[in-house]
């Protein structure tokens, strides 16, 4: 097992702590749970770069790390939604895309033996999803239709990574456009 790996794995661990800490009654557990969720974010940053920079990518890197990613992501996301922050119709957008996300990996996985890596877009959609999320949690008690118009923007840029991986997608399949 390598750096990388070993990284995906404890991002894998820390997302049910980050859960826990984020509903403990103690005053300071939001900033606990942001430097939760940040260490996840830096750790996701560090195993990438490690991994392409010491050529050290495997089979399993790529299955764990985006597994790692997006279990913290929708933790984030459902905790901040039980806690009225944001509406639920948020997660339920941010699921049916990961859902959409994980079937076309697996099917491509499958087929291929491999997965559509990280584009441009995908990372700053991820970037500013943190942003958002993290922001969201330090400050539970803003105004509802700030917090909506919040996760409205970093959902609007997620489903557009989503429609760039799907013609990705869909271009390897051989039914892109001009195919």
């Amino acid at each position: 097992m390598n750096i990388p790996n070993l990284l995906s794995l404890f991002r894998l661990v820390l997302v049910p702590v980050f859960a826990i800490v984020f509903f403990h009654p103690h005053p300071n557990a939001h900033y606990w749970a942001v430097a939760i969720y940040t260490l996840a974010f830096l750790t996701d940053i560090a195993d990438g770069w490690i991994a392409r920079h010491f050529h050290q990518i495997t089979r399993l890197g790529r299955v764990l790390d985006p597994l790692a990613d997006k279990l913290m992501t929708f933790t984030v996301i459902i905790c901040i939604a039980a806690a009225q922050i944001i509406p639920m119709w948020a997660v339920a957008v941010f699921f049916l895309k990961e859902a959409a996300m994980g079937i076309g990996a697996l099917t491509l996985y499958r087929r291929a033996a491999d997965i559509i890596s990280a584009n441009w877009l995908g990372k700053a959609s991820t970037g500013v999803f943190f942003v958002v999320c993290a922001a969201l949690v330090l400050f539970p008690n803003i105004p509802r239709h700030w917090a909506t118009a919040l996760i409205s923007f970093a959902l609007l840029l997620t489903v557009a990574a989503f429609i760039g991986y799907l013609l990705q997608y869909l271009a390897f399949m051989g039914k892109g456009p001009g195919q």
